[in-house]
């Protein structure tokens, strides 16, 4: 066979072209280097949500104010329990205790979750998960704690309590009641976790059967032909009839919501995970397969905000939806006979993420992603750093590290 000859004043040329050509999913993530990162920044914003917490405490209105949210006009923004993201920088904390094994971080983890403890009582919210199992699940999942386990029930009695037979799910928002009767959020399979867990710890199926239940009359609702979610679903709560179909947080009620895509993916893999029903397996794989064939997914994997958003590619993109579909992806992969595939896209996220997304050590008051969009209808948290972007991207970088060589991780 004859020889490829390449005179030398060539190759730097060539090695440009097949590295603008290779596949961006060719490169495991480097789960070693991305906690180094996260260590750093996550140390400096303890220091910045110390310093806030002081500042705040001057005003009355700050003595409730206890995680980091976001940057609010360049300035870190805490807030309450009850904010459906307080539960969000405890897991981060509790991620990094579980990489590192490092006492220092399990002891800020434990801090940080008992200033949300108190929300296992708070039956005015759907988010009890988020709040809740993000942070004291966490917990008890690396320490057993029993106190922690304690905690999880009672809050999945208290979510449970929001569940209406007549519909089949739980109410999502008690707010808006001039637009919705019973609306239901696509983000609240998430929460259905917490339920799941609940089970295994007591023993009681009434957990497990409101899961079910809500996750089957989502499946039939919330979805279009091509498995892309609509954001709000009103249920007539005496009959369970459906009302209307909304997508509150994205660009039309018929557009594809980036991070709702992203909660239904990582949902019904995780619904799987827990019962094993064939039926949401699929739903998972054809959410999947949706996010990962759209037009308007760019090449980096990281989604603008709505892929159907008008000004693509001058939209703004969302950080926390890729770090979401990474994490879901990772855990379908070890479900489903496209396993290759979805560890691919996933460590396409990662990469991305890590390259192009990820903060400057000590930018961003120490968050670890910027980039991420809220919800920009309302105009509200645009291409700025989230919590919960942070907490997926670390907790899709673990079960990363789970599927590759453990010298890389």
């Amino acid at each position: 066979m004859a020889r490829l000859m390449i005179k030398k004043k060539h190759l730097p040329v060539l090695l440009i072209l097949v590295a603008l050509h290779a596949p961006c999913y060719a490169q495991k993530p480097n789960v070693k280097k991305a906690f180094q990162q996260a260590e750093i920044q996550t140390l400096q914003l303890l220091k910045e949500t110390e310093l806030a917490k002081a500042e705040a405490d001057k005003s009355a209105a700050g003595n409730d104010l206890v995680s980091p949210r976001t940057l609010e006009n360049g300035k870190l923004k805490l807030v309450a329990s009850k904010d459906w993201t307080s539960g969000f920088f405890p897991g981060v904390l509790w991620f990094l205790y579980e990489y590192y094994g490092n006492t220092d971080w399990r002891d800020q983890a434990r801090k940080y979750s008992a200033l949300i403890e108190k929300e296992k009582t708070n039956a005015g919210t759907h988010d009890m998960g988020f709040k809740i199992y993000c942070s004291i699940g966490a917990g008890y999942r690396l320490t057993k704690d029993p106190h922690y386990k304690d905690v999880i029930i009672e809050s999945a009695k208290t979510l449970s309590k929001r569940f209406s037979p007549k519909t089949g799910v739980i109410r999502s928002w008690d707010h808006n009641q001039d637009k919705w009767k019973n609306p239901v959020i696509i983000d609240n399979m998430m929460n259905l976790e917490l339920l799941f867990e609940a089970t295994q710890l007591t023993g009681d199926s009434s957990f497990y059967k409101i899961a079910v239940s809500h996750a089957n009359t989502t499946m039939k609702n919330h979805f279009r032909a091509d498995y892309s979610s609509y954001h709000v679903i009103d249920y007539d709560p005496e009959t369970g009839a459906v009302l209307k179909r909304n997508t509150h947080q994205g660009y039309s009620h018929e557009s594809a919501w980036a991070r709702g895509q992203a909660w239904a993916l990582y949902g019904y893999a995780m619904c799987y995970r827990f019962t094993k029903d064939p039926a949401y397996l699929k739903q998972a794989e054809n959410v999947a397969g949706f996010i990962l064939n759209h037009s308007g997914m760019p090449k980096d994997l990281v989604p603008y905000w709505d892929f159907n958003a008008p000004g693509i590619p001058n939209e703004p993109r969302d950080a926390s939806a890729a770090a979401v579909m990474a994490s879901g992806l990772y855990e379908l992969s070890g479900y489903s006979k496209n396993s290759k595939l979805y560890r691919k896209k996933a460590d396409a996220m990662l990469n991305s993420l890590g390259m192009k997304y990820i903060s400057k050590d000590g930018d961003n008051k120490g968050f670890i992603l910027g980039h991420s969009t809220g919800s920009k209808p309302m105009n509200s948290e645009i291409d700025v750093p989230i919590s919960y972007a942070d907490y997926y991207y670390l907790e899709a970088l673990l079960r990363c590290k789970r599927l590759i060589a453990p010298e890389q991780g």
